[in-house]
């Protein structure tokens, strides 16, 4: 068994799937649109296979809890090496996007980075 996806939604999609595109070498399906239940999303399919639908809707709720609400916490993103988790967390925050934390070794022995998509996703850099 494996999983076959994870689906976020987001209020930009087209923004989020360019900011997976431009760091994570994310590749777009084409955007699916229901127009009766205005939902849209696209699959981003990540270099070893693992995908990602993004998604956005009208009647999306817009209201997001404070600290650390049930549900989704983090996507984990493996770089290869202590180097790639440097040099992109150093990469995205100079573009503008939220850096939350590290690069550092954390208690349980991970070497890791927290950083946000466009919508305040994290996003955990690690080896």
């Amino acid at each position: 068994m494996k999983i076959e996806h994870v689906g976020l939604f987001v209020k930009d999609l087209e923004k989020t799937v360019k900011f997976y595109e431009t760091y994570f070498e994310a590749e777009s399906s084409e955007k699916y649109h229901n127009p009766v239940s205005t939902f849209s999303s696209r699959f981003l399919t990540f270099p070893d296979g693992a995908r990602l639908e993004v998604c956005t809707r009208e009647d999306l709720n817009l209201k997001k809890l404070d600290g650390f609400p049930l549900g989704y916490m983090h996507l984990a993103m493996s770089l290869g090496s202590k180097d790639a988790v440097d040099a992109l967390s150093a990469r995205i925050e100079a573009d503008g996007y939220r850096h939350l934390s590290g690069p550092r070794t954390t208690g349980d022995g991970y070497y890791e980075s927290v950083v946000c998509d466009p919508e305040g996703n994290q996003i955990e850099l690690t080896v």
